[in-house]
């Protein structure tokens, strides 16, 4: 297979932004391109966590642009001992500090219970994490950090007044909608993040005439290729049933006898 870190920042690449606009949030979005030079060197990329694999990714990316300098990544700040967060990147686009937060994430599209929020329907695959609450907390806690007193003493030895930053937001997505609804409203967020459906567990015999690939957690970036062991229904969904048991729900991909590919998430739920 080709070199996963390749196919894996390419994934990356290929993401889009979740918000068009920002219209929707008191956020300033970072729009990134969608293409980049490539990777020269992909031993630099170790990070074992998506999260801040794709942070490096991001670094990558814009340290590509001759207009950008950066000053620090995952800046720790502490009182006295104790760590009280972490700024992702501090950079300077020509003249400007920029304070950038980044998030990648996988919704599902609940079709459980019921909500007043239109975004409060997007949630994780374990349903241990939803969009409505990662916007509070970046609202409340992750860029308010900025403003804190022992940021500034910090960002003032790197010779930053924090009056002059702007804080930018790039978040990133993969969504997933309901196997038998895949008509819900998404016009909220941007609807070219929509990657594939779910199912639950309780359905997978809808698709026993699927070949199946469980991908680990760092390759649910990548875009689905012929390149892997395609394993039977009846093996996928004996591995499968191992992660329903511990309530996680695997993301998988599925080729059917066309020799087209889905990308799909099997819930416990």
């Amino acid at each position: 297979m080709e070199n996963s870190t390749i196919l894996r920042y390419n994934g990356y690449l290929n993401t889009p932004s979740l918000f068009k606009t920002d219209d929707l949030l008191k956020f300033d979005i970072l729009q990134l391109k969608r293409n980049s030079k490539g990777l020269a060197d992909t031993d630099e990329f170790k990070n074992q966590r998506l999260g801040k694999l794709v942070e490096e990714f991001v670094f990558h990316q814009l340290k590509q642009e001759s207009h950008i300098k950066f000053i620090t990544e995952n800046l720790q700040i502490q009182n006295d001992k104790l760590t009280i967060g972490e700024i992702d990147a501090l950079y300077y686009n020509n003249e400007q500090p920029i304070h950038l937060e980044i998030v990648y994430k996988f919704y599902l599209y609940d079709s459980i219970k019921t909500y007043n929020n239109p975004l409060s329907y997007w949630i994780g695959p374990n349903r241990n994490d939803a969009l409505d609450y990662k916007l509070e907390k970046l609202k409340t806690k992750q860029f308010p950090l900025l403003y804190r007193d022992q940021t500034k003493l910090q960002l003032e030895m790197l010779d930053i007044n924090i009056e002059n930053v702007k804080q930018q937001l790039c978040f990133k997505a993969q969504l997933f909608l309901p196997y038998n609804n895949q008509k819900n409203d998404v016009h909220l967020l941007n609807e070219d993040c929509v990657s594939g459906f779910y199912s639950s567990f309780n359905a997978i015999n809808d698709f026993e005439q699927y070949s199946f690939y469980i991908p680990v957690k760092l390759d649910w970036l990548i875009k689905p290729h012929y390149n892997v062991e395609w394993l039977t229904f009846e093996t996928a969904k004996f591995k499968i049933e191992k992660f329903i048991i511990q309530k996680k729900s695997p993301l998988v991909w599925l080729k059917n006898e066309k020799q087209e590919f889905i990308k799909c998430f099997i819930t416990w739920w």
